[in-house]
This record gives structure tokens, sequence and C-alpha cells, in this order.
């Protein structure tokens, strides 16, 4: 299988993290939304995939480039 991490595009707070390690993520599904300059921006699944890893929770401050989740496919 491939992983592929799924990193912050940009810097912000975690609002809602829509996924846990087992889940299935469909194309396009959300797998969490940062709020950024007071716009919710969701991150979404690039393939199906199944989640691997989450390394974010709710409240938390993420700069770009950090590592939200990881996904195999």
């Amino acid at each position: 299988m491939t992983q592929e991490v799924i990193e912050a595009p940009l810097p912000g707070k975690i609002l809602k993290v829509n996924v846990t390690p087992g889940n299935t993520v469909k194309e396009g599904g959300i797998i969490c939304v940062i709020e950024a300059m007071k716009m919710e921006n969701p991150i979404l699944s690039p393939v199906e995939a199944k989640v691997v890893e989450v390394t974010i929770s709710p409240a938390q401050t993420v700069k770009t480039g950090d590592k939200l989740a990881v996904i195999a496919y």
C-alpha cells in the first residue's frame, strides 16, 4: 500500500477533526477543518484511502507543512 502524508497547506487553528485511525475516507472527503484568517478551510483527501495516523486535535495550532494525517491506498 502507498502511504501519503497530508500536510497543512496554511497556518491556522484546527476546528474539527473528521477522521480517526482505521476510518476510510473517500476521494474529496474532509479530513479536518482549519480556521485561518476567520475562514474555515476544509482539508480534503486526494484519493479514497484508509486513515493510518491522525496527528492533530481540535484547538491545536498548526503551521504550513505540519503533518495532519497519514493515509494509505
